[in-house]
């Protein structure tokens, strides 16, 4: 099969279309013929070597999340069958044409859902939600997203009104009307944020959720008048700060992935994808790299 993989850390020009073995199912897993694969930043900080954290095996294949056609089931698999559209977690590189995951790690797909929207929600929505969740929003409260124009944004702008929250998201001029588009008050980012939120939410915000890891985590101590509930995915000065960093693996529900999905086939939550052929996963990787995407970036594989 063909699959991007890389041999060395360093920039994209790394990442190169090589022909690979066909991975082997395992016990409670399935192999999916991929038709589209998400991109991630971590994708990016593992391929630099700047994601000591994660112990990476040359030839690597990046990619994480796939969506795609079932080919082949292991033992112990029940619920779902060859021919099946799923997705979710890959256990496998997802930028490939075939990858391995584990059957507790994908949902199946509706059948009116594109791959490449199918593929934005494991991680958005995952991460979107645990951060919600830890920060406590709920109805009739005010919450600030910075840096809300990209993937987890997207949902997590979403997810935050569905509770009944007033969102206040912050983005470069470009993607103010967008995100308005999705339920929230937009404001820019910057010099005098805090005086730009002070006017839109005069009672003050009762969380902050950073997604932009740009220096704006003292705006938001400033914006509580403290340090809790507040929470950043993005800027590790949080733990200088005493804010709370959210890292690690998510939740992996496949009955949760299933809800995103029938919502996102409806139109009542909304995803917005870029979509890259594989052959191009080094200018996938290179827009993610520079950290103004909106909403999703994704391979597809005919």
């Amino acid at each position: 099969m063909q699959a991007i993989q890389f041999d060395r850390f360093g920039t994209t020009s790394e990442l190169h279309l090589a022909e690979v073995d066909v991975p082997q199912v395992g016990p409670d897993q399935v192999r999916i013929r991929v038709r589209a694969a998400g991109v991630n930043a971590l994708d990016g900080k593992i391929r630099s070597g700047s994601m000591t954290a994660i112990t990476t095996a040359f030839p690597s294949i990046p990619g994480f999340e796939v969506a795609g056609v079932v080919d082949a089931i292991g033992d112990g698999v029940e619920d779902i069958a060859v021919g099946d559209e799923v997705f979710g977690w890959s256990s496998t590189g997802g930028y490939a044409e075939y990858a391995l995951a584990a059957v507790g790690e994908i949902a199946v797909k509706p059948a009116e859902l594109p791959w490449e929207q199918a593929v934005s929600l494991p991680i958005a929505g995952a991460t979107a939600e645990r951060v919600l969740d830890l920060l406590e929003v709920t109805a009739g409260e005010t919450v600030l997203l910075h840096g809300a124009a990209g993937a987890v944004g997207t949902i997590a702008v979403q997810l935050a009104a569905a509770r009944g929250a007033r969102v206040i998201a912050t983005a470069g001029q470009g993607n103010q009307l967008y995100l308005a588009s999705l339920g929230a008050t937009a404001t820019l980012y910057g010099d005098g944020l805090v005086d730009r939120v002070e006017q839109l939410a005069p009672d003050g915000v009762d969380a902050v959720f950073d997604l932009a890891g740009k220096g704006a985590l003292e705006d938001s101590i400033t914006l509580r008048g403290g340090t809790d509930r507040i929470a950043t995915i993005a800027d590790f000065r949080a733990h200088e700060l005493g804010i709370t960093f959210v890292s690690g693996p998510t939740p992996r529900s496949p009955r949760r992935l299933a809800e995103l999905a029938r919502d996102a086939a409806d139109g009542s939550l909304i995803t917005t994808v870029t979509t890259y052929p594989l052959e191009q996963a080094a200018a996938a990787q290179d827009a993610s790299d520079g950290g103004h995407t909106r909403g999703k970036l994704a391979l597809t594989i005919a």
